[in-house]
């Protein structure tokens, strides 16, 4: 009897050994909620024997085909690129700071899929997301985001309530 349990020990430690590297997928907007949402990567990723961040921002579609005619691709190409490197700066600043690996990704399409797609491509463990960013309106109109990936993704997702609170500024708030 002592054998088998200690072949059975010996197997679960053999097991642990054989741990991989975490992958977390993190989805930004370059909001300051979307920045809690990385702090808690960092903290799951120094937590876990070794882990991998994906930092990613996606860029709706702004343009649709009829007025893309006279831009050329490179125009098109440079404006989701540099609305994207300034969604992903203060992330990336942040990540720097640690000895987590890291990878930023730039993807341009709809929002929920594109997360989706980049979570099976990469084979990320979970996802960690805020629950706002820069879309409240839209959110509110079309359904959250979060809420979304929270329903059809395949692996755990963590939602972090960001320090902002509603925003009354403007005609509500001068009521």
């Amino acid at each position: 009897m002592e054998s088998w349990v200690a072949a059975y020990a010996n197997q679960a430690g053999n097991e642990r050994e054989e741990e991989t590297v975490r992958k977390i997928l993190v989805p930004v907007d370059g909001s300051e909620d979307s920045l809690v949402a990385v702090r808690e990567a960092i903290r799951q990723g120094n937590a876990a024997k070794s882990a991998e961040i994906h930092v990613l921002n996606v860029q709706p579609p702004a343009f649709v085909g009829e007025t893309m005619i006279g831009m050329r691709p490179e125009q098109t190409d440079s404006y989701y690129y540099e609305r994207s490197g300034r969604a992903l700066a203060s992330a990336e600043a942040l990540l720097r700071m640690t000895e987590l690996a890291f990878t930023s990704h730039r993807v341009v399409g709809p929002i929920v899929p594109s997360i989706l797609d980049k979570q099976r491509e990469l084979d990320c463990d979970s996802i960690v997301m805020s629950t706002q960013g820069h879309g409240r309106i839209a959110g509110a109109l079309l359904g959250s985001v979060s809420s979304k990936v929270l329903h059809l993704a395949a692996v755990p997702v963590t939602l972090v309530k960001g320090p902002s609170g509603p925003d009354f500024t403007g005609r509500l708030g001068a009521t």
